[in-house]
């Protein structure tokens, strides 16, 4: 049965013959009611329904980013069903039981104002880093626009982000992460928000590299390295040895040279035993063991 609100002209919510009225955002509407389906399972509809439990997985975990990203294209329809519709047409991929999201694809946010185009993404402990350049005045950019950081684990389909995190000018920010996130696939992504919050920058997927600094190794860079340099030799002094040992995969750029050690244990070191570094053209470790 119908309702009729505003009179004989007003408009209705419920069901009147094969017409269903409804309200939304303080407009009425109506539409032909659905007909009745059997459900028979075609591979077509199987498919599609896949497609929909994907995307509708994926999105559903950011929600409350959506709501923002998708800012600009709620006027006829919400945030979130603005980004379903984009991500079914666009960022859903494969068939079958391949059904997938495509990350590259995929925009957690979609609007008018600039984005950036060079930017990174680093994981280190639990935190990731982010990095991009600044192109503050290109377009509408403004150096005033508010980064949004989403970083999204694909192995446990669930996100952490920040809406309100540093300047575009500021070309850097970090977001903490989940202790348990060590061994997973993260995916990263980085928007923009006006100050005024009604132009929103279309999200880009930056690649996620990851370091492990240990708290107890220090990095020194040093000025040039000389012609005359010979390699380090291990050096034995009264039981204790300390052995300086080469990493080629960690060759520093050009003439640069860096050393990467490990404090000795210096009880272990007589007093009247120099210690002295010797430069090499690549990272070293210097570690220090008891005999």
């Amino acid at each position: 049965m119908g309702i009729i609100n505003q009179g004989i002209l007003g408009g209705f919510s419920g069901k009147v013959g094969p017409i269903v009225g409804f309200r939304w955002k303080s407009n009425y509407y109506i539409r032909a009611r659905a007909a009745k389906v059997s459900n028979p399972r075609t591979p077509k509809q199987q498919e599609q329904r896949g497609k929909f439990a994907t995307a509708f997985s994926f999105l559903k975990a950011i929600k409350p980013f959506i709501r923002i990203g998708y800012k600009e294209f709620t006027r006829d329809k919400s945030a979130f069903n603005a980004a379903m519709s984009y991500t079914l047409k666009r960022a859903v991929t494969g068939s079958g039981k391949e059904i997938r999201i495509d990350f590259d694809r995929a925009l957690v946010s979609m609007g008018t104002l600039m984005p950036i185009f060079e930017g990174t993404a680093t994981q280190n402990g639990n935190k990731m880093y982010f990095n991009w350049q600044d192109n503050s005045g290109m377009g509408n950019a403004e150096d005033t626009d508010i980064a949004m950081l989403l970083v999204y684990n694909k192995d446990k389909e669930t996100a952490v982000y920040d809406t309100e995190t540093a300047l575009r000018s500021s070309q850097h920010a970090e977001i903490q992460l989940p202790s348990d996130w060590q061994d997973d696939e993260l995916i990263a992504y980085l928007s923009f928000c006006s100050t005024d919050g009604n132009t929103i920058a279309n999200s880009i997927r930056l690649s996620v590299s990851v370091i492990d600094t240990p708290e107890n190794e220090i990095e020194i860079l040093t000025e040039p390295i000389p012609k005359n340099y010979k390699k380090p030799i291990s050096i034995k002094k009264k039981g204790t040895q300390i052995q300086i040992k080469q990493n080629s995969s960690y060759a520093p750029p050009k003439d640069i040279r860096t050393w990467k050690f490990k404090p000795p244990q210096w009880t272990d070191i007589s007093p009247r035993m120099p210690l002295s570094l010797t430069p090499c053209t690549q990272r070293a470790n210097i570690l220090s063991t008891r005999s």
